[in-house]
């Protein structure tokens, strides 16, 4: 099985790079986005791979993180193995398991990872997570954005960003529960202060795995969980959030940040009390959740009244990605794309079985709710 895995996964690794694709002038182009790809990922991801190949002027797919389980063993992996697949063995080849069922479908499109809290459990680091996935993290292109960068010391980062066509696209990490640390975040305003006088920069788009504090999913996000709060995580990701807000007001910018974590879709998370609050700058940022790439779905806040789902567009037990699509401004439209059994390819459903792939679409939830930590209720 191992080597089964590392066989496939050589195909990848040693493919050529290929180049930020640069589109003409003034033409649409887009980008898909999702995260938390654990569970059933195995058969979800390519199902999203062939919906997302099937779309005109893709430029890439951003994972949002949290690809393999790792606390335990995915239920993709142990229908496929059963028994056979201890513990130990799971770990050495999940995340394997993941570039050859996960990211291999998306053939020659241009993959963007980042990393998850669920990457770190299993006995692994971030230095463990920056070596198996160095391939998609220190590109040419992102190694000399990186170099050229004032404020790290040039060596491989779990945060990043690249600039293509007008956009800065960056990917923060909070997958560890303290949030930000103070290092990534004077990384982040320089980067920031760097694109408000680029006059080539229209755009920033900011991923990250937990979304921003007080959003409508408060309570799995940066502020930790009811029984498990984080003080760090929350002010960390406050100020990042404000840093946003004073960069869209300075630069007169598009801002749109994307997250994952919750296992379902919902959109304009930020228009609540706390953010719309003139003593919190009283901006409600662009923000989408979009945990929706295979893991087990989660049920909806239970805190948030059914009226407001209903206007954020609030869907979950539903598998997709984001479809974004660049206009020639900056600005950028995002639409939820669903995936079902029929964009699933042939190969996946004969090595699955019909009954595990239905397990997958239609039964692979968890109804537990996330009651909301008290940072939550302030406004």
């Amino acid at each position: 099985m191992h080597f089964r895995f590392l066989l496939v996964v050589a195909v990848v690794l040693f493919a050529e790079p290929v180049s930020f694709p640069q589109q003409p002038g003034g033409e649409l182009w887009h980008f898909a986005v999702s995260g938390d790809s654990r569970n059933c990922g195995d058969v979800v991801m390519p199902a999203i791979a062939r919906s997302v190949l099937e779309q005109q002027n893709v430029a890439f797919y951003w994972h949002l993180g949290d690809f393999r389980l790792m606390s335990g063993i995915d239920e993709d992996m142990r229908h496929r193995y059963g028994d056979r697949l201890t513990l130990a063995d799971y770990w050495r080849d999940a995340w394997g398991d993941f570039l050859a069922n996960q990211i291999a479908p998306f053939g020659l499109l241009r993959v963007h990872l980042g990393i998850g809290n669920h990457e770190l459990y299993g006995n692994k680091t971030e230095t463990d997570y920056l070596n198996q996935f160095a391939y998609w993290l220190d590109t040419p292109e992102l190694r000399t954005q990186r170099l050229n960068e004032y404020a790290q010391d040039g060596t491989l980062k779990t945060y990043h960003h690249w600039k293509e066509r007008s956009i800065d696209f960056i990917y923060l990490d909070n997958s560890g529960e303290d949030g930000f640390d103070g290092i990534q975040l004077k990384w982040f305003e320089g980067v920031l202060a760097s694109d408000r006088s680029d006059n080539q920069i229209t755009t920033v788009v900011v991923s990250m795995h937990r979304a921003l504090p007080n959003s409508y999913a408060c309570g799995h996000s940066m502020n930790g969980d009811a029984d498990h709060p984080s003080e760090k995580g929350t002010t960390s990701g406050r100020r990042a959030y404000s840093d946003l807000v004073q960069w869209k007001n300075d630069a007169k910018k598009y801002v749109y940040i994307l997250a994952s974590h919750s296992h379902f879709f919902m959109q304009d998370i930020f228009e609540t009390a706390y953010w719309k609050n003139p003593e919190h700058g009283g901006v409600a940022l662009p923000g989408w959740i979009v945990g929706t790439a295979g893991a087990r779905r989660y049920a909806l806040p239970r805190e948030v009244p059914q009226e407001i789902l209903h206007k954020l567009k609030a869907r979950t037990c539903v598998s997709g990605y984001l479809l974004a699509t660049v206009h020639s401004d900056g600005s950028i439209m995002f639409e939820f794309k669903e995936v079902t059994e029929k964009d699933l390819p042939d190969s996946v459903r004969t090595l699955y079985g019909n009954k595990f792939v239905k397990s997958c679409f239609l039964e692979n939830r968890d109804d537990r709710p996330h009651p909301p930590p008290a940072s939550c209720r302030e406004k």
